[in-house]
């Protein structure tokens, strides 16, 4: 999956959480692995990378993240609560100091009026807190909604390490970080 962009960006994301001498989870539903996979391509990755958990069912987020299963029903699965919960509980099952989260409807189909394709809900989640953001990346295909996907949490994960650089994480393929796509 790595492409030019993610590769940059995961590089610069390892070397940060090597500096800080932090671990990293994920917790992915629509990206299917795809977030640790671009990780890990990278030689090396194992000093910083704990563990992945792809939870693309609403059991498996329930049984392996400790997602409630009043959350999925009050909020649904692409939500911020959610993503909350996924971030937060990759973070408890893991020993890594920063986790994130992805749930979203790559598509193409799936969506609503409410949550139309395209549409991503992250968490990110640290010793410090949780916090969340949906972006809506519109209906551009499975495969560029799920790019764009691990590109924006390799961001927020390189935001959320100490030490992170001032500003938007900026990568030249992709430009800064932001809350919308």
């Amino acid at each position: 999956m790595t492409t030019r962009g993610s590769n940059a960006l995961a590089r610069q994301t390892l070397a940060s959480a090597r500096r800080a001498g932090v671990m990293l989870a994920t917790a992915e539903s629509c990206t299917g692995g795809m977030i640790a996979a671009a990780l890990t391509a990278i030689p090396g990755s194992s000093d910083v990378v704990d563990r992945g958990f792809v939870t693309y069912s609403n059991a498996a987020k329930m049984q392996m993240l400790g997602v409630g299963e009043k959350t999925l029903s009050a909020h649904g699965a692409v939500s911020e609560p959610v993503a909350a919960e996924m971030a937060r509980g990759a973070l408890d099952r893991s020993d890594a100091g920063v986790a994130v989260a992805v749930t979203g409807i790559a598509g193409p189909g799936g969506g609503s009026a409410e949550k139309p394709e395209g549409r991503v809900c992250f968490g990110i989640a640290t010793a410090q807190g949780t916090r969340t953001e949906t972006v809506d990346f519109g209906a551009l295909g499975r495969g560029n909604v799920r790019r764009a996907t691990v590109l924006h949490a390799l961001k927020l994960v390189l935001n959320a390490l100490p030490g992170a650089p001032t500003g938007p994480a900026t990568d030249p393929a992709t430009g800064p970080a932001t809350g919308a796509a």
